[in-house]
């Protein structure tokens, strides 16, 4: 008996529909700096725009959306976790002040749906036009065999330029900034992990009806990431910022700790912003240990800014104008142990020696 490529479960054609049905969407997230007509093989952007640089540093960043899309593989729903895929990693590229230049992105698959596929990659350009950042390319890949039939998985990756001289980070921080985090959507994309263990010991539905979400469990938990990246770069061109904390894994203390120049610490106080009931309702229901919890989900901020004091009312106001709540956290302190507030104390971590994080306080419920 003949072997097809086919008969091996990987079906050109519905690769080729996929592509079709997508077509518009990627097309949307393009602008004037998108090369067409070059092929299929590989995306183009015009990079003329770095000659107008005086030293341009490329950035780049890869991430995926994590387990977070069991939930929409759950609910058959597909069309949100594309810009959770931008917001890990275009918002990772912001951190360090940098524009986004292009972005791609890739999808592997136990065997291709043409719509489903669609309507991941539709996300992900709607996402991408959000933030002013083409999607230039990508990949779908058929894994028969090695991924079960509904299986997917997706990843990215981001590049963006910055002035060298307006770098962003621990460099430009100094003792007395002050901290101030911008409100996430809910739980973004990470710890969904956690997330799910508690589901499956709860015995939950995820169309179960939450009246502290004022919504089900399911719409709650797919709740898309917030993008930063535009709101960010107003902020660092509208007024004086020294850098910014993405919140992802390793929550808040971990995140922070790493933004920091060493023999500085970063206080922040738990009681500054109200968690939003997601984070409580979960916490309470896995009893989670509050330490766990802290490390795992970002706890309602999504985002820290560290800035001079009198950057504040600028970063409010282009804050209030993306429609992103912000809470004044703390500040950054030389890390004297003889002056500090108890708290719990996080450094060295994802590999950076650098500052410190002190958390102090108790959590409030919104």
């Amino acid at each position: 008996m003949a072997v097809t490529y086919a008969g091996a479960g990987v079906d050109i054609e519905a690769g080729d529909a996929a592509v079709e049905l997508m077509k518009q969407s990627v097309a949307a997230s393009h602008g004037n700096t998108v090369v067409a007509g070059a092929g299929a093989f590989a995306g183009m952007v015009d990079a003329s725009v770095l000659l107008k640089y005086r030293h341009p540093l490329l950035a780049t960043s890869t991430d995926g959306v994590g387990t977070k899309i069991a939930i929409a593989q759950a609910l058959d729903i597909h069309d949100t976790i594309g810009q959770d895929l931008v917001g890990m990693v275009v918002d990772d590229i912001a951190v360090v002040g940098a524009r986004p230049l292009l972005m791609t992105d890739y999808i592997a698959c136990g065997h291709v749906k043409p719509a489903r596929i669609a309507d991941i990659v539709r996300g992900i350009a709607q996402a991408c036009a959000a933030v002013e950042c083409p999607l230039v390319g990508g990949e779908t890949a058929e894994h028969p065999g090695v991924m079960g039939a509904d299986d997917y998985d997706i990843a990215g990756a981001a590049t963006g330029v910055v002035e060298a001289d307006e770098m962003l980070g621990a460099q430009r921080v100094k003792v007395g900034d002050v901290l101030i985090g911008l409100a996430a959507s809910g739980l973004h994309s990470n710890g969904y992990s956690l997330v799910r263990a508690i589901i499956a010991d709860q015995g939950w539905d995820l169309e179960r009806p939450v009246p502290e979400f004022g919504r089900t469990l399911g719409e709650e938990l797919l709740e898309p990431t917030r993008l930063y990246s535009r709101m960010c770069l107003q902020m660092a061109k509208e007024t004086e910022v020294h850098a910014f904390s993405h919140i992802t894994g390793g929550g808040l203390g971990a995140n922070l700790a790493r933004v920091l120049p060493a023999g500085t610490v970063g206080v922040a106080d738990r009681g500054a912003w109200p968690v939003p009931p997601v984070f409580t309702l979960l916490g309470a229901a896995g009893q989670v240990p509050g330490d766990d919890l802290e490390q795992t989900l970002n706890m309602g901020v999504g985002m820290v800014v560290a800035a001079p004091a009198s950057s504040t009312d600028a970063i409010r106001r282009v804050a209030k104008a993306a429609g992103c709540d912000i809470f004044v956290l703390g500040g950054v302190r030389a890390d004297d142990a003889a002056e500090l507030p108890e708290g719990r104390r996080i450094s060295g971590t994802k590999g950076v020696d650098g500052g410190a994080a002190l958390l102090t306080g108790e959590y409030r419920s919104a």
